[in-house]
């Protein structure tokens, strides 16, 4: 009887990994493959939080993790051009055209070049005058060598910046499962360097620096050298092949991501300097454990809707409708089941970080908004893949820089003069994501049925 159990459910299993619509199967494969590299990668990061905390300490850990937020910000600098090959590319590979997509992969590399070497330049001549102690609220006393830390963090950065391109071939070609297997070679390879370094010293930034650093260069361009010279063969990057016209293609719908890029950027990646500034880089960990523990939500979601976004592209240019509205509600019902799964995961936080990180508190309210926040990202995201995917970011553009302009002191209002604390800062990035759980549904019904107009079709 059990045995004939099993017999039916890996029946079932080859059924639905085998039969369906060719892009949705290449998909379904995928994002299996993915869940399961996803699981070991947060593990991973999990540990990573207590290990680096032992290396370190609480107040040199939130100083890592604001200024690593910080380097990142110079992502942005890439002026969406990752993005925007990302849908050229799969616009490209639907209508086989070969020579045209290793065009675009030979100008996007050129260009990122070119704007990572000159970031590093300007980087080596300013950062002497940088105080990072100031910028970073750390008293000098408790570590000098900010400048030399940062140095070597954006370093590593501006390399990365050049190698992570084949991840928009990998997403194009949707193929997302090989970008989350070496992201996990290299939080593997990061980990072990710093078990390493637990034995040999202790609180040292600059050896956690060129530990989280050394191993996504290392592996990325393990990534360039093998798919360029194998799988990606046809479209490796060629100076030959490298054309001013494919500049202004790439330039123009990269820079619309860019523009939300940016918005991103003010709404995500600030709320660790806004904490450091109004309550000091201590505060940093509590927040940041609760982000990574609610992230689950996001990650799953992730997971499984990333991969959509190229699909949509190939399914519009193919004119391939119906599966672009079976594909809307099956996200909207798993959407649902992590809904229930979120509010189990709030229900059972507090006993989770006294298991986890027992020497970080994190208060409850921190938990409910970081849990909302979350579960808005994710419904949003249910729309925002199709509409990224169909290039008609406008909207999204001007609604997200409003967004961003007022995330700031709406950080600052909800967390000091309403005396919410960083719970505050979370609710003001969800108030500030708004295009996405709320305009993105409506936009998505008007392009569907082709009565969008104006800024909702552009």
């Amino acid at each position: 009887m059990k045995q004939s159990i099993i017999a039916k459910y890996y029946t079932q299993a080859l059924y639905f990994f085998r039969e369906g619509h060719p892009r949705s199967l290449k998909i379904k494969k995928h994002i299996a493959a993915s869940f399961g590299i996803k699981g070991v990668s947060i593990l991973i990061g999990f540990l990573l939080v207590p290990i680096t905390l032992d290396f370190l300490n609480k107040e040199l850990y939130g100083i890592w993790l604001t200024l690593a937020s910080v380097i990142t910000w110079f992502n942005l600098f890439d002026i969406g051009l990752g993005y925007g090959l990302r849908n050229k590319l799969a616009e490209a590979l639907a209508k086989n055209e070969t020579e045209k997509a290793k065009s675009l992969v030979s100008s996007t590399y050129f260009l990122i070049t070119a704007i990572s070497g000159v970031l590093l330049i300007l980087f080596l001549l300013i950062n002497p005058f940088v105080n990072w102690n100031t910028i970073l609220n750390v008293d000098k006393n408790t570590i000098d060598t900010l400048g030399l830390v940062a140095l070597v963090t954006f370093a590593f950065f501006c390399v990365t910046f050049v190698l992570k391109l084949v991840q928009s071939i990998f997403l194009a070609d949707q193929r997302p499962a090989y970008v989350g297997f070496f992201d996990l070679v290299a939080n593997f390879i990061s980990l072990a360097i710093i078990l390493v370094l637990i034995q040999i010293t202790s609180g040292s930034l600059l050896a956690l620096a060129i530990a989280m650093g050394i191993a996504p260069v290392v592996v990325l361009t393990f990534c360039n050298i093998y798919f360029f010279s194998t799988r990606y063969r046809s479209i490796a990057p060629s100076w030959k092949f490298i054309k001013k016209e494919h500049f202004n293609v790439l330039g123009s719908l990269g820079f619309k991501f860019f523009l939300v890029g940016i918005t991103g950027l003010v709404i995500f990646s600030t709320d660790n300097l806004i904490i450091v500034q109004l309550f000091g880089p201590s505060e940093v960990p509590a927040y940041q454990v609760a982000f990574k523990y609610f992230g689950l939500i996001t990650s799953v979601f992730s997971i499984i809707a990333v991969p959509f976004w190229s699909a949509y592209t190939d399914a519009q240019t193919k004119g391939d409708l119906d599966w672009i509205l079976d594909t809307n509600k099956k996200l909207k019902l798993i959407w649902s089941g992590l809904l229930a799964v979120s509010l189990i995961m709030l229900i059972l936080s507090d006993w989770f970080y006294r298991l986890w990180v027992p020497e970080i508190p994190v208060p409850f309210i921190l938990s409910i908004a970081m849990c909302i926040y979350v579960l808005a990202l994710a419904w949003g995201n249910i729309f925002v893949m199709y509409i990224n995917g169909v290039g008609k970011v406008r909207l999204q553009v001007v609604v997200s820089l409003v967004g961003a302009l007022i995330n700031i002191p709406l950080s600052i209002f909800f967390a000091k003069n309403l005396n919410l604390g960083s719970a505050g800062i979370i609710m003001a990035s969800t108030i500030c994501i708004g295009f996405g759980p709320v305009l993105g549904p409506i936009q998505f019904n008007k392009l569907i049925k082709s009565k969008a107009s104006g800024i909702w079709n552009q």
